[in-house]
């Protein structure tokens, strides 16, 4: 891994730049938005990308709390530290985005908005605990904590069957 890690960075670096170009510049304005829809170029699949990691980091804490395995505990701590960072994007980019579109830059009654801050939250306090606590069952209570938070991930995403909200509707599996 250590030979092909620059190699990889490299790659990575090209692609990331390639999608930013196609983001901010290739893409077509849209019509009623304008320049703020590209917004949804990272808020979207920064939203799809911390839900695949909140998943990974359930599934790892399960087979850890089942079969205590060290490796499933190292990848629900390294799951939850990038899908942090993925569902930071998507809390920063959101209001920039409403705050032209909707007049505000947070609307305290919208479900989705408040329920993806409250799932952000989890996983920061999982973190906080894993980083801080000094006590042999960390782990443990730590895989109970996320799998408590992965049962906000559902809620998030299907919230507006649920509630009425001002976010937009999932374009997939919305139904509507």
């Amino acid at each position: 891994m250590k030979r092909g890690f620059p190699i990889l960075a490299i790659i990575t670096a090209l692609l990331l730049s390639f999608a930013l170009y196609e983001a901010l510049i290739g893409a077509p304005t849209e019509r009623t938005m304008g320049d703020v829809q590209r917004i949804f170029y990272y808020h979207v699949p920064s939203a799809w990308t911390a839900f695949v990691l909140f998943l990974i980091n359930f599934v790892s804490s399960v087979i850890y709390l089942v079969r205590r395995n060290i490796k499933a505990d190292v990848l629900a701590l390294v799951s939850a530290e990038v899908g942090v960072v993925f569902c930071t994007v998507v809390i920063v980019t959101g209001p920039i985005w409403a705050r032209p579109v909707w007049g505000i830059w947070w609307a305290p009654g919208d479900i989705r908005l408040t329920t993806t801050l409250v799932l952000w939250l989890i996983y920061i306090s999982y973190l906080v605990l894993r980083r801080f606590s000094t006590s042999g069952q960390t782990p443990v209570v730590a895989a109970v904590v996320a799998i408590f938070g992965a049962l906000d991930v559902p809620l998030v995403y299907f919230s507006f069957w649920f509630f009425r909200t001002q976010h937009p509707s999932p374009v997939f599996g919305g139904g509507g």
